[in-house]
Formats: structure tokens, sequence, C-alpha cells
């Protein structure tokens, strides 16, 4: 593979209102749950604590600040029924659908690297604390 040239037009120049737009989208998609959140979504609605039990770890207040967010965002519909007790549920809108291929493929190629990557960070991990030893011994030796 070999870089191409992106032929940049005035209006698709980068600028700092740009960036900083895309920069919040991407924050928002790649935080910490919403990943997981609309993985969840992608078979159709569920309820708050259906979602709640499938996103391992997440907090009462997280995962609703999360939805919060993503329907904030238009990525998430939040439908709620006239039923005792209320009935809410939350479902992916068409744009999120759209983002559920490159959400997924993230999802798969992590799950396919993640014995690789927890190698890679023991490696590092011990040779970083060799480093800092080694670094020890000659501080105080120059002392």
């Amino acid at each position: 593979m070999s870089p191409t040239h992106i032929d940049l037009t005035e209006t698709t120049k980068p600028t700092v209102d740009n960036c900083r737009a895309t920069r919040e989208i991407l924050d928002r998609i790649a935080d910490k749950w919403s990943l997981f959140v609309i993985a969840m979504l992608r078979d159709g609605p569920r309820r708050f604590n259906e979602l709640r039990r499938e996103v391992e770890g997440i907090s009462q207040r997280m995962l609703t600040l999360t939805l919060r967010g993503l329907e904030r965002d238009g990525l998430v519909t939040r439908t709620m029924y006239p039923t005792i007790p209320p009935r809410v549920d939350y479902e992916l809108t068409e744009v999120a659908k759209g983002l559920l291929g490159p959400v997924m493929g993230l999802v798969m190629w992590a799950e396919q690297n993640k014995e690789f990557i927890e190698e890679a960070r023991k490696k590092f991990d011990e040779n970083a604390e060799a480093g800092d030893a080694a670094r020890q011994r000659v501080f105080y030796q120059q002392r």
C-alpha cells in the first residue's frame, strides 16, 4: 500500500472549528462506555436494566449519562411507554446503525488482539521496571 494524494477543497480543509466538532463526536463514540452500549443495541431496542446487566461493570449513573449523551448526539432514541411501572426503551437511530460496521470492527479487533496486547504490556512493564532499577543503580553510584 502506498499513500495516496487527498485533494482538499476549501470546504473540506481542516479548520479549528471542524477539528473541534470532529473531536467532540469521536470523544462521544470512543468514551469508555458508548461503544459497549452501541454494540448492545445492535440487535434492537433494550430496556435500561437489560443494558445495565449486559454492559458489565457500568454503574447506573454512568449508563444514564452515556445514554443521555448518545441521545443528545442523535445516536439513540428513548421511547417511554405509559405503563405501570413506566417502560422505557432505547434504540439506535439510523445514523448510529451506520456506525455499527466500524464499531463492531473495533470490538472484534480488540477481542482478537487482547492476548497479544496483554503480553506486550507485560513485557513493556518488565522492561520498564528493569530500566528503572538500572537508572537507580547509576544514580546512586554517581553520588
